[in-house]
């Protein structure tokens, strides 16, 4: 049956990349899940989204996952794509293509669960939702988590987004309202339930798909939605990504608490290198105010929210579990995200 597969790929903005997408009709199978395999490549002009010169431009889509498409409904679907050369070989904008390689040199061996934490700010033209036309709103206190016309401010866009995720298939765990006003949180990543994957490439795609369906929905309600990790200066909250990551060892009771601690120094020596692969303007946020660390500083603890790497409470009483990276900001690529922890943490080289 014909549908409109709604094709989605990262463009070559500097110095975050954005979402772009076009659509297409195509014969699609009724008696089964949707394979990208199932869909054709298709190519685009490269000049036009910072990833070729014009004279050289046309550059390749290559499906990768498939979910469905909760707003167009009726069996159409959101196809994310890879960007390939016209070689065959990933573009340099292809940060999913460097986390699979790392995968394939062995991270996977160790089953590597991934979870991300994606605060972001919803705008009404200059202004995030809540904010007064000329000056401030109420200091930072009873926002987060919070209930009521005085405290929330946006949540019919959240749960449009929230239900269409989960129409979707993007393995969405929670969200909640932030801790300044008009910013929100949602979580993807693994959730305990039954045959349900949580590996890197699984859950950064659907973090790029839940992503798209901001902005898209954003379309909808006249709201843009910033990712900036700073988006008001002054006595605010910045937005993070902050990451969840575990492997088979730190999950184990009996191996997990070495097996974090040895993760957590590894990860103390390539401090610098991190920060660099974690966002643009990162500085701004990660101030040592509003529930960060430093950028120039490095320090782990258990359930302390003012360090680079968090052990949760229940990780350190139970013996094993994950760790959270607290660095990451809200603009971060998962991608990138998860090939640093990966090459860092399994103490892989890079290429």
């Amino acid at each position: 049956m014909q549908r409109l597969a709604e094709y989605i790929w990262l463009d070559g903005a500097k110095p975050t990349q954005q979402l772009r997408s076009k659509s297409r009709v195509v014969e699609l199978p009724q008696d089964r899940n949707v394979d990208p395999n199932d869909l054709p490549e298709w190519g685009f002009d490269g000049s036009s989204t910072y990833q070729a010169k014009g004279d050289d431009s046309d550059l390749t889509l290559i499906p990768v996952r498939v979910l469905l498409d909760p707003i167009r409904k009726g069996g159409n679907v959101l196809v994310l794509c890879e960007v390939m050369n016209p070689d065959g070989t990933a573009h340099s904008t292809n940060t999913r293509a460097e986390l699979r390689k790392v995968l394939d040199e062995g991270a996977s061996e160790q089953e590597p669960w991934f979870g991300f934490e994606q605060e972001y700010t919803l705008f009404k033209n200059r202004s995030p939702l809540g904010w007064p036309k000329d000056g401030f709103p109420a200091p930072q206190g009873p926002y987060y988590c919070g209930v009521g016309t005085n405290n929330v401010y946006g949540r019919k866009f959240v749960e449009a987004h929230t239900f269409a995720c989960l129409e979707a298939g993007i393995m969405l765990y929670g969200i909640n309202a932030e801790v300044m006003p008009g910013q929100w949180e949602f979580q993807v990543g693994h959730r305990g339930f039954k045959d349900e994957a949580g590996d890197p490439l699984t859950v950064a795609d659907h973090m790029w798909m839940a992503r798209y369906l901001l902005n898209r929905i954003g379309e909808e309600y006249d709201i843009t939605v910033s990712l900036d990790p700073k988006p008001m200066k002054g006595d605010w909250n910045g937005a993070g990504n902050h990451t969840n990551f575990s492997t088979r060892d730190m999950r184990d009771p009996v191996t997990g608490i070495a097996t974090i601690d040895a993760a957590v120094e590894r990860l103390s020596t390539t401090h610098e290198a991190h920060i660099a692969q974690y966002g643009a303007n990162l500085a701004e946020r990660l101030t040592g105010q509003h529930e960060t660390c430093s950028i120039t500083e490095f320090k782990a603890g258990v359930a302390n929210r003012n360090a680079s790497i968090r052990i949760p409470r229940h990780v350190s009483t139970l013996g094993g579990g994950y760790l959270e990276d607290r660095r990451p900001g809200a603009n971060s690529d998962p991608y990138v995200v998860s090939t640093s922890i990966l090459r860092t943490v399994l103490a892989m080289q890079s290429a």
